[in-house]
């Protein structure tokens, strides 16, 4: 049964709201269908964009740029809050429609929704702070300062895996700063998109300032890529994908950020709290049933503990429920894809071929195909491709170790580089893991290590650039320095 259909309101079970009107597509316009991971039913079809009508819409977006600046700050900032306290509003119904297109648990859904509109909330108070400079002079008699303005036109393309928040995480920033921002939303969750700017568009925000751009990636990224307009893109989304747009934006030398693969390295020293070590893992690795670039990797457990350590977590992984994201009480819900299965299978697999143990879990489930139970393994080696590879999937792989410059040396043998975990006592050698790992972002004793007022972001092949906090303005705007001289 479609639940979804473009041509009525977005989401049928938004019951007795006035939420969601939006405007129809007749027969004649392409369209995609959008599927329940959960069931593989068809929930909706939207329009499929073309390279042409993505290049009107960027027209429009610049052409609106000087009233939405004109407001300032503070009046942007009033409209933000006011989409903020929409999103709070239709929680809900939100949430929902993320786990009927993404699969998530629905407890999942509505902590995503919570961190959404917190990215609004945070930038809406921000952009009133997007200091300027008062540089002491070096030529006599002249002043130097320098100010913030608004880069432009922008776009995003977005994930799959946290289908709200990463927009509002790039749109809010941007529309602060006093930019426009196109979204091209990942193609199996592009219902939370349309919700989000239909919610935009009751705040205040115009249709042509936050656009929400539905269609086939290629001539939709090519036309966000190529054209001069365009001023500052930002992507979330693997590795691959993230440098052949970075060499497409090259031509006219945009402004990227780019939040990229990860392979989060989890380590429980000789002195961690054991059972805040287990805690932390099963939350840093299982949640959106591991489909998430913080998702622990690769575990590094010291051999005093690892025996201990691996029944502790071969008990929490089996308790753990798998279902339908919608029922309350489910853990892990379907993976987004049947690819994303295989991947799961391949990375078991091969690392029970090359001498791993498997504790629990290694297959897919009854509940349906796009599920993969979860599942842990020890014993695991670097030259298992579950230790090379990010698996993206409910699959978590422990190792012992008991030398730090080799454990150092194994944390850091990725080209990714965007979070670890470390779990321990000792400050002295916490911080000198802190300092020596090469990750943007290090977790010592949480597996929670986000939200807006922090820089969100990797080094080596895991990014470029910073979102939320202070510095996530930065992607959307330029330095201007004015020099005044005497008449």
């Amino acid at each position: 049964m479609t639940i979804f259909a473009y041509s009525d309101p977005i989401i049928a079970c938004l019951k007795n709201k006035t939420l969601l009107p939006t405007s129809s597509i007749n027969d004649v316009f392409p369209k995609l269908n959008v599927y329940n991971p959960a069931t593989d039913a068809l929930i909706g079809q939207v329009r499929n964009f073309t390279k042409k009508e993505t290049q009107q819409k960027i027209e429009a977006c610049q052409q609106s740029l000087s009233e939405w600046q004109a407001l300032g700050p503070y009046s942007r900032g009033d409209i933000l809050h006011l989409w903020a306290t929409l999103i709070y509003q239709n929680r809900e119904d939100l949430a929902t429609i993320i786990t009927l297109e993404q699969g998530k648990p629905i407890q999942e859904a509505r902590a995503e929704i919570d961190y959404a509109k917190s990215f609004i909330t945070w930038f809406a108070e921000e952009g009133k702070r997007h200091y300027g400079e008062v540089i002491p002079s070096s030529k006599q008699g002249a002043r130097m300062l320098t100010i913030r303005q608004p880069i432009g036109v922008t776009t995003a393309v977005t994930p799959w895996n946290f289908p709200c928040a990463m927009i509002t995480r790039k749109a809010s920033a941007a529309l602060a700063a006093g930019c426009s921002m196109l979204v091209r939303p990942a193609d199996e969750t592009p219902f939370s998109a349309l919700a989000l700017q239909v919610l935009a568009e009751q705040a205040g925000i115009p249709a042509t300032i936050l656009t929400t751009v539905t269609g086939q990636a290629e001539p939709i990224v090519n036309e966000f890529t190529e054209n001069p307009t365009v001023r500052a893109m930002s992507f979330t989304g693997s590795t691959r994908v993230g440098k052949l747009i970075t060499q497409q934006c090259a031509s006219t030398l945009k402004k990227v950020s780019m939040e990229l693969g990860g392979h989060a390295p989890f380590i429980v020293l000789e002195d961690a709290d054991l059972e805040h070590a287990v805690q932390g893992v099963i939350d840093a690795k299982f949640a959106t049933s591991g489909q998430d670039c913080l998702a622990v990797n690769k575990c590094f457990v010291h051999q005093s503990l690892y025996q201990e350590f691996l029944r502790k977590v071969t008990k929490r992984v089996e308790a753990l429920v798998v279902g339908n994201g919608l029922n309350e009480g489910v853990d892990i819900g379907p993976l987004i894809s049947q690819n994303a299965v295989d991947k799961c299978q391949k990375h078991v697999d091969d690392a029970l071929q090359k001498g791993a143990t498997l504790h629990c879990g290694g297959s897919s489930t009854e509940h349906g195909k796009q599920y993969f139970s979860p599942t842990l393994l020890s014993n695991t080696t670097p030259e298992m491709m579950i230790f090379q590879e990010e698996t993206f999937g409910p699959v978590l792989a422990v190792s012992s170790f008991n030398d730090t410059p080799q454990l150092i040396e194994q944390s850091n043998n990725t080209p990714y580089g965007l979070a670890a975990y470390i779990y321990g006592s000792d400050q002295s050698k916490l911080w000198h893991l802190a300092e020596q790992l090469e990750y943007g972002m290090i977790a010592v004793n949480t597996p929670s290590m986000t939200g807006p007022p922090i820089p969100f972001g990797g080094i080596k092949q895991s990014g470029l650039g910073r979102e939320g906090s202070k510095y996530g303005l930065d992607e959307y705007s330029e330095i201007k320095y004015v020099c005044l001289g005497n008449i």
